[in-house]
């Protein structure tokens, strides 16, 4: 099973059409929160979603977005009533089997309390997820690129497809596929086309 993943579109749909130009054919696409920017809604974002029947986890800008201090922001004549309700109908944590019982997990931040924390690649959080009980546990929330095994658990961070901040790849945008039959995780890394 090829798993297409992304994180952190923060509204840029244009950044989030070429994640999934690049990844190619695909089973499934996983996004892993943050699909608004705080107060600034993306139904571009949510649409193109939508159309490839994503699985969807909420982030922190998400949240933020859909709590009392966004409620202005929700309340905006340009928000789309069917996008508002399918962001607010997103779990912030998915537990699913995939390619042969395989267990997957993913949620925006650390799946540990406090699980707002940002899991860099090498950091302690990182290592704290060395006895996680999953095959698989994707990521967002760092914008940073990772897939680094701890234990019998491979933790993914496809970084971002919206809001480049990862100097590692050159602060290109990224996405990745997952091949849950053998483990392998490809990054594809692709600039902004918002920022030319």
């Amino acid at each position: 099973m090829k798993l297409g993943i992304v994180s952190d579109t923060h509204c840029n749909v244009e950044g989030l059409h070429s994640a999934i130009g690049l990844m190619g054919n695909i089973d499934e696409l996983l996004c892993a929160g943050d699909m608004v920017y705080q107060y600034r809604f993306g139904n571009e974002v949510l649409e193109l979603l939508r159309q490839s029947d994503a699985r969807m986890v909420l982030g922190n800008h998400d949240l933020i977005l859909l709590g009392p201090q966004g409620v202005r922001a929700r309340e905006a004549p340009v928000v789309k009533a069917d996008n508002l309700s399918l962001l607010q109908s997103q779990p912030l944590t998915v537990e699913v089997n995939v390619g042969g019982g395989k267990r997957l997990v993913m949620t925006h931040g650390s799946p540990i309390e406090p699980y707002d924390r940002y899991v860099y690649p090498g950091s302690k959080e990182l290592k704290e997820l060395a006895d996680y009980a999953a095959d698989f546990l994707i990521l967002g929330h760092t914008h940073f690129q990772m897939a680094e095994r701890m234990g019998s658990c491979l933790v993914i961070n496809p970084g971002s497809a919206g809001e480049a901040r990862d100097f590692s790849n050159g602060r290109l945008l990224s996405c990745c596929v997952l091949d849950t039959s053998s483990g392998e995780v490809t990054f594809h890394n692709y600039p902004d086309p918002l920022r030319p």
